[in-house]
């Protein structure tokens, strides 16, 4: 929200520097983003003053060209060669002396010209950037003071720019007078001398035997306040120079006297209005209704547009003239043939009005203000200030009274307080007045007082202001966070997690994989629908959809973290960072879409680990960097299962997804098929609707059935062995069918208690190799925990293990 200064002292009378009104409006939670001067003319023309020319002879060297001597205030006089044809001794003029910058980049320098040198230039209209003329320099009056500034010889006004961030509950700060408002309330309360000054609409008055265009209000529930005010004999025109400096100070382009005067009043009192050419109104009638389902409708930046039934529409009696609340159309709109104008005034529903928005992809000052809620109380006022604006401006006569449809009058909220609680929220004892005080000069109006408390109306346009601690934050922030003293000592008491055992596993987790280089993020839940158009394993159609989305990019809520991680991989390959290991802690949902969504049973949501790898190993002097790869992963999700007593191998396995992985494994609980895990390596179609040009290798982990998994294992701790290892090696001729994972279970299964680890440490396949063959090298550790392994004992294992291979696998020594 973007407030002049300059316009802001037309309704607050105060001495305050702009950094003093910044630095206050932080304060009472109006935080200001950014403060900026403005100058009427970029530089203010600094370093040009008053001159008086004293001597002009013309230039030896030139037929144009004039020497000149000036006095500018100072004991000697200054030279400077000028080239208009107007220059004459006697003349009054403006001087840009030496390192004066003028316009973008154009600096005064001393020079010399024709061998004479110069220090200055005497200036015309355009140099100035004050006027178009460059016939001859610029000539002053006669009693223009030698040696003032430019600037305050032309008048040249300044301005300061505030810039506020304004949270979506305070719209009622979202214009000059809102902002004025909360300021006086701050001022007053610290005694600060300060005056309010509202604009005063007295003058107004209906013309009873006028021929008003009627309304009609057909959407009731749309629209619960409409005003209309007919206009006739208007003049389109340019607006008055006040009128569009003080637009152009907030950034709007002025158009014409008729919408200018409603951006200003929009501006100023925080209500949105609308400006018809009654000319184009069909029937002689306005309509507001619900739009007809499919119904064509042209907005003013001439885009044809297919509306819903839920959007409310400002018609004639033929077609829809303007999207109520949000932009105007094609043909109704004032333009300088208009004489006759139906100025609107409304509170629409503000639901309505940002379901239109979003809708349509609408966003402008008026959608912005009726969405969070305008003031139904100011409708009328904002329409009298504005037609006297018009009847000042652009002359004309109100015909008829104002129309109005206001069937309900909407009430001001009332809230009960007690002082006491109060200042138990607040966290000191403030006294009663000072909280009377400062809720009267917020315009807070008390209907009870007693002792110990009091009922108020809370102003119609607080629009988040229902409940005693909601004006006990309104009371905070005119009396000062940083005036409540922090106590000596602070009590409190600190809920454990829920489920401390979980928690704990989590961190374990998550110490594990920062441990091995892996880096944490964190992704919104949110994300867009067309990630899930084409998968099988995660269908459109079980999204749980956002009703209302900020946009059309998070428009669901994720069904997997894998989708959201591929756009982190994407946005650091962008950057160069091409090395990456990432993993997230989040929740996925779901939508079962046999079911009516109007219970809780329709969705599902769960927690879910991601792991992600893609580019090369660290490099380092010892060793060399490799790219990562599938193994890798799935070494890491090996470990990890281990670090909880956890046997990967012993999971039931399925092929991966391969919509999402060109390779991979899913895993799932024994006995219960419970999903448990899916990895792999990310399909290259997968990569390429990200944009990624490099191998990604991802793994999802079903939290819950993790848990679970790791409820089942009780980690026993014993001491170290005291006897060696043995390790010994199998070379195996095997079918290409035959699994490491069942050697691996077959070999445990024989070696009992001697066997400790088995390893896989090559496979070959190659021209010795017959085809549908292929050479497994296993590596086996066996160790007694009572005594030394003879050979014998060795032998005797081996030899199970070999027999056990050919037997149930075919498999020939090598």
């Amino acid at each position: 929200m973007k407030i002049s200064y300059n316009w802001l002292k037309n309704y607050l009378e105060c001495d305050l520097t702009p950094e003093a009104v910044a630095e206050a409006l932080t304060s009472i939670g109006l935080e200001v983003d950014s403060l900026e001067q403005i100058e009427e003319i970029p530089g203010g023309l600094k370093g040009v003053i008053v001159a008086e020319v004293v001597e002009c002879v013309e230039h030896p060297d030139s037929d144009h060209l004039h020497i000149t001597k000036l006095n500018t205030g100072e004991p000697e006089l200054l030279q400077v060669v000028c080239g208009a044809p107007n220059v004459a001794a006697g003349q009054k003029v403006l001087l840009a002396t030496v390192g004066t910058v003028l316009g973008e980049d154009f600096k005064i320098k001393k020079s010399k010209i024709r061998g004479v040198e110069s220090f200055g230039m005497i200036c015309a209209e355009d140099e100035l950037g004050i006027g178009e003329s460059h016939d001859g320099i610029m000539v002053l009056e006669s009693d223009a003071v030698v040696g003032t500034p430019a600037k305050d010889y032309l008048g040249l006004s300044t301005d300061a720019l505030i810039e506020i961030g304004l949270t979506a509950n305070r719209v009622d700060a979202a214009s000059h007078i809102g902002v004025a408002r909360d300021l006086y309330a701050y001022l007053k309360h610290n005694g600060i001398p300060c005056k309010l000054n509202i604009p005063d609409v007295s003058s107004w008055a209906d013309n009873a035997d006028g021929d008003a265009i009627p309304v009609e209000v057909r959407a009731a529930d749309g629209a619960p306040r409409y005003t209309g005010t007919t206009i006739r004999g208007v003049k389109v025109a340019p607006s008055p120079e006040w009128l569009q400096k003080k637009l152009l100070a907030i950034g709007l382009r002025p158009i014409n006297n008729i919408v200018d005067i409603t951006n200003f009043v929009l501006h100023e009192v925080g209500q949105p209005l609308h400006a018809f050419d009654a000319s184009k109104i069909a029937g002689n009638k306005v309509v507001v209704r619900w739009a007809e389902e499919g119904e064509k409708f042209v907005t003013l930046d001439g885009v044809e547009r297919t509306l819903s039934s839920a959007d409310l529409m400002i018609a004639n009696a033929e077609k829809p003239m303007c999207l109520a609340g949000v932009f105007g159309g094609e043909e109704s709109g004032v333009t300088e043939s208009t004489t006759d104008v139906f100025l609107e005034s409304a509170y629409f529903n503000p639901v309505s009005i940002r379901k239109s928005s979003k809708r349509h992809g609408l966003k402008t000052d008026a959608s912005f203000r009726y969405e969070r809620g305008a003031d139904p109380l100011i409708v009328e006022y904002a329409a009298k200030r504005a037609a006297l604006l018009i009847l000042e401006l652009a002359g004309g006569k109100i015909e008829g009274r104002m129309q109005e449809f206001y069937p309900v009058e909407i009430a001001r909220k009332e809230v009960d307080l007690d002082y006491a609680r109060i200042e138990n929220f607040v966290g000191k004892k403030i006294g009663a007045d000072v909280i009377e005080n400062i809720l009267e000069s917020l315009a807070y109006r008390f209907i009870e007082k007693s002792e110990n408390g009091a009922k108020v109306a809370v102003p119609s346009y607080m629009v988040d202001v229902y409940r005693e601690c909601d004006i006990v934050e309104e009371i905070l922030r005119i009396y000062g966070y940083n005036n409540i003293e922090l106590p000596q000592a602070m009590r409190m008491s600190v809920n454990a997690p829920q489920k401390p055992e979980q928690e704990q596993v989590r961190k374990t987790i998550a110490d594990f994989l920062a441990a091995n280089g892996f880096v944490e993020t964190m992704n919104n839940s949110l994300t867009r629908s067309e990630y899930y158009s084409k998968l099988k394993t995660f269908p459109e159609e079980k999204c749980v959809r956002i009703m209302n989305p900020l946009s059309s990019d998070l428009n669901v809520m994720r069904q997997t973290l894998i989708l959201n991680g591929l756009e982190v991989i994407a946005y650091n390959i962008n950057r160069q960072i091409t090395n990456i290991k990432t993993f997230e802690y989040g929740s996925v949902y779901s939508f079962n879409p046999e079911m009516d969504g109007k219970t809780l049973e329709s969705y599902e949501e769960h927690t879910c680990y991601a792991l992600f790898m893609s580019g090369q190993m660290e490099k380092s002097w010892r060793v060399d960097p490799g790219k990562g790869n599938y193994f890798q992963l799935k070494g890491y999700l090996e470990l990890l299962l281990k670090r909880f007593g956890c046997d990967i191998y012993s999971l039931q396995t399925d092929a991966a997804p391969a919509d999402l992985f060109s390779e991979g494994l899913s895993y799932s609980l024994p006995g219960s098929n419970l999903p448990l895990a899916v990895m792999g390596t990310i399909s290259p179609a997968r990569l390429k609707q990200f944009g990624i040009r490099q191998p990604v290798f991802a793994a999802e982990i079903n939290w819950p059935n993790l848990f679970t998994l790791i409820k089942r294992n009780k980690i026993r701790y014993s001491e170290l062995p005291k006897f060696p290892e043995v390790r010994r090696d199998l070379a195996l001729l095997l079918d290409e069918s035959v699994s490491y994972a069942d050697l691996r279970k077959s070999a445990l299964r024989v070696g009992k208690k001697l066997l400790k680890q088995v390893g896989l440490f090559d496979v070959y396949r190659g021209d010795k190799i017959a085809e549908g063959k292929k050479q497994y090298a296993l590596s086996f550790v066996l160790q007694d925990l009572e005594k030394t392994l003879t050979d014998n004992d060795v032998e005797r294992v081996m030899s199970k293990l070999l027999s056990t291979f050919q037997n149930e696998f075919g498999a020939t020594l090598r």
